[in-house]
């Protein structure tokens, strides 16, 4: 080994071993988080078919192409439709990032919503779901949802069941499966840094970027005709 490198290695054996165990402390400390979410997730995740009823699917956002769903949120949207229609549950809450006129993800996830037979009725709009601990506080705090079937992508879903219960929102997860794409593959590792945050938004539960006051959309929807 070039000796530029060999200087900065420890120089005795105790020094060495110490900083294996330095490493080895870090490495558990980065898992902390992952493994917090699995835990919490455990029990929680199903599929379409086995899931329990509830009247709520939370929707989470994931990114626009060209103002319509990029794939993946297809994926989602198109999940949380058969939940729809096979009477898992009687309305869609779709929380997204709408912090600007010209991106509105709640809008195109109702619209392709409708756009597969699902009624407009059916479907409520969270415009501030700047990210998952954001619409898991709000769907509490701001919808008056207590019960709900989470719908997002398979690496995703731990993590917003997670947050989710930790907001006081009892949930059920359903993940959806993608092909370990490039897509795929970046999101998975994204995850791992992702629960970092989670954590601390667990412990300290800061309030929403935008909270506002409380929406009666997802009370009206249930309570309408077509909601019953």
């Amino acid at each position: 080994m070039p000796a530029r490198f060999t200087r900065w290695l420890p120089r005795t054996v105790r020094a060495r071993r110490r900083a294996v165990q330095a490493v080895m402390a870090g490495v558990v400390l980065a898992l902390l988080p992952v493994t917090w979410t699995h835990a919490a997730a455990a029990g929680r995740l199903r599929t379409t078919a086995d899931v329990p009823a509830r009247d709520v699917a939370l929707v989470f956002g994931a990114g626009l192409w060209r103002g319509r769903p990029t794939p993946y949120l297809a994926h989602r949207l198109d999940t949380a439709a058969e939940l729809y229609r096979t009477g898992k549950v009687r309305v869609l809450l779709v929380t997204g990032d709408n912090g600007r006129t010209a991106y509105d993800e709640p809008g195109a996830m109702r619209a392709y919503l409708t756009g597969r037979g699902v009624p407009d009725e059916r479907i409520v709009s969270d415009h501030a779901g700047f990210d998952t601990w954001d619409s898991c506080v709000r769907a509490k705090e701001v919808f008056g949802v207590d019960r709900a079937v989470l719908v997002t992508q398979d690496f995703h879903i731990e993590r917003a069941v997670a947050l989710c219960g930790r907001a006081g929102v009892d949930a059920y997860g359903v993940g959806v499966a993608e092909p370990r794409d490039r897509t795929w593959y970046y999101g998975t590792t994204r995850e791992l840094f992702a629960a970092g945050k989670a954590a601390l938004d667990a412990g300290l539960r800061p309030a929403p970027r935008f909270l506002g006051p409380e929406e009666k959309g997802v009370t009206e929807a249930l309570a309408s005709p077509r909601g019953r």
